[in-house]
């Protein structure tokens, strides 16, 4: 199996493409991932490079991987994508939102170069988009926790805001509404996707602000340590499953799973079939996971949770389903009306009584 692990610099890019200079015959398909967080950060880029691995696990010695970690959203990325297509990859996958210009600008000087960019929406013929519905998660998320909150405040520590996490907002806001009206949303943006301290210095002030439930659309666990420490505050994993910190605080997860969809793009880079494509999947077709719902949540939630995914995955049920007015109080979707793939996709603004402003 051929593994190739990307350093930082273009010395050790170069370093490792002269080491392992491809041969003419049986040359493996070279596919790359840029990661904006750590392998190690036990969430979002923890499961990339699952899907990472599970490449390799596929396909043997006609592969070979190589990855940057923690790369800066920017002009860095830009530079580290270019290092990576001088190194070889015939497939790159740029894992995080602000890449998505400088994968553009990579895929414009590498036309040969096919790239995979998650959560973006610009394509090019050498570029495709791919994102999970996480706001189908989030909705279950919603469900648990206006059950389970004695103050009836709920923190959730934001990263940027951009469509996808507004999305999660409303998603888990309207949810715990349906079982709790009571239920108030406390949101801290931290503008960050990872950075434990900040993270950790967020949950605490929504714990301080009467939080005793803590969502949040960042990368660490920081917060689950926070709520640890504060005892009697539940959380969910963000990402990946965070299961060491069951059944207390986190009582469930939204996990991302990647891998077949990495396995089915590097196949069609092998045969010849790639073509740039637009995909955004769920609960229904597995690319986004419930983690286990832990014993700390009472069997009728459990069993209320459990039916929401079932009916989420079989398409029977929608998060985004009218009636629901925006935060001034204006009509947005009628009864039964479903909101459309486009709306969401450039989603700008909260639903009706969640407080506070969406950041410019």
């Amino acid at each position: 199996m051929k593994r190739r692990t990307i350093l930082k610099g273009a010395g050790a890019l170069a370093l490792g493409s002269a080491l392992g200079g491809r041969a003419l015959a049986a040359e493996p398909t070279k596919v790359g991932f840029i990661y904006v967080g750590p392998i190690g950060d036990g969430g979002w880029t923890y499961e990339h490079d699952k899907g990472r691995l599970a490449v390799e696990a596929h396909f043997g010695d006609a592969v070979e991987t190589m990855y940057q970690e923690s790369v800066p959203e920017g002009a860095d990325a830009e530079r580290a994508i270019a290092q990576m297509a001088l190194a070889g990859a015939d497939l790159i996958f740029t894992t995080s939102f602000g890449y998505m210009d400088a994968t553009i600008a990579a895929a414009q000087k590498f036309p040969n170069v096919k790239f995979e960019h998650a959560t973006g929406y610009k394509t090019a013929p050498n570029v495709s988009v791919y994102s999970a519905r996480f706001y189908e998660g989030r909705a279950v998320q919603g469900i648990i926790a206006g059950h389970m909150t004695k103050s009836n405040v709920i923190g959730y520590i934001a990263s940027f805001p951009i469509p996808e996490v507004i999305r999660g907002i409303n998603s888990a806001f309207i949810h715990a509404r349906k079982v709790n009206p009571d239920v108030q949303f406390k949101v801290i943006w931290v503008y960050t996707w990872f950075d434990p301290a900040k993270e950790a210095d967020a949950a605490k002030a929504l714990i301080e602000q009467g939080a005793d439930v803590v969502l949040q659309h960042t990368d660490s666990t920081a917060p689950q340590a926070a709520a640890q420490e504060a005892g009697n505050v539940i959380t969910f994993g963000q990402a990946s499953d965070m299961a060491e910190y069951a059944p207390l605080p986190r009582v469930s997860s939204i996990i991302d799973n990647w891998a077949p969809y990495y396995i089915e793009r590097t196949q069609a880079v092998m045969d010849g079939t790639w073509q740039s494509v637009n995909t955004w999947d769920g609960i229904g077709k597995g690319m986004v996971k419930i983690g286990e719902i832990s014993s700390a949540v009472p069997a009728d939630v459990k069993a209320e949770a459990e039916a929401m995914i079932t009916a989420i995955a079989s398409g029977e049920y929608h998060p985004f389903t009218g009636p629901l007015k925006k935060q001034d109080g204006t009509p947005w979707l009628g009864e039964g009306e479903v909101a459309d793939d486009g709306t969401l996709a450039g989603l700008n603004f909260y639903v009706e009584g969640l407080e506070g402003e969406v950041p410019s």
